[in-house]
């Protein structure tokens, strides 16, 4: 027997109960999520195929996207309108929409990262978010968000410790912690670049 609109409130009730708790009061009270961009990773696409979801499933699955606060507005959008329609506009979204939109959301990520990018430090990201937007596809514009910003930023941050090494009066204790840096992770040289060196004594 078809569920009625009541019970399947109460589902998608039910499974959202904790991605609201967790959402805090702004998006709870039903107010549009930031424009941030949330990148898909590959546990966000695991899952069972659409084709073999059911009807509730479906629209459950889309209202956990609606209700996540860092889903992108792009794929907010989209999902709301989705959820407007029928279902079958529902299982488009889930299969096709939703990474279309995605897409546009990482569009507006990378020409965040590039507006707020220094042309004189941040050479390598500048090169390698570019380089993404000029491919302009999913798979290229998702990669660069998950690894290649990292992996870019790091190559700047070991050039800005390389200037430093280069710098014949800095001191012992700082020349130290630069040549343990240079070395390090993309993590590791993100934070002496941001707190690391101003703790150095001497």
């Amino acid at each position: 027997m078809r569920p009625t609109r009541t019970a399947l409130t109460l589902v998608i009730t039910a499974a959202l109960a904790p991605a609201l708790l967790l959402a805090g009061p702004a998006l709870a009270a039903g107010s549009t999520p930031s424009s941030a961009t949330t990148v898909a990773t590959a546990s966000d696409t695991a899952g069972p195929s659409v084709d073999d979801m059911s009807d509730d499933d479906v629209r459950v699955a889309i209202a956990r996207i609606i209700a996540d606060p860092t889903t992108g507005r792009a794929v907010y959008a989209a999902a709301q309108k989705a959820m407007d329609g029928t279902i079958e506009d529902q299982r488009y979204f889930l299969e096709t929409g939703r990474w279309i939109a995605q897409a546009e959301d990482d569009r507006v990520a990378i020409a965040r990262i590039l507006a707020s990018a220094d042309p004189k430090t941040d050479k390598a990201v500048i090169r390698e978010a570019n380089e993404a937007l000029d491919a302009n596809t999913p798979a290229v514009l998702r990669a660069f968000l998950e690894t290649g910003y990292r992996l870019a930023r790091a190559e700047d941050d070991r050039v800005r410790v390389a200037r430093i090494l280069a710098d014949p009066t800095i001191s012992d204790a700082l020349r130290a912690a630069a040549e343990d840096a240079i070395d390090g992770t993309p993590e590791e040289l993100r934070y002496f670049i941001e707190v690391g060196q101003y703790e150095v004594d001497g």
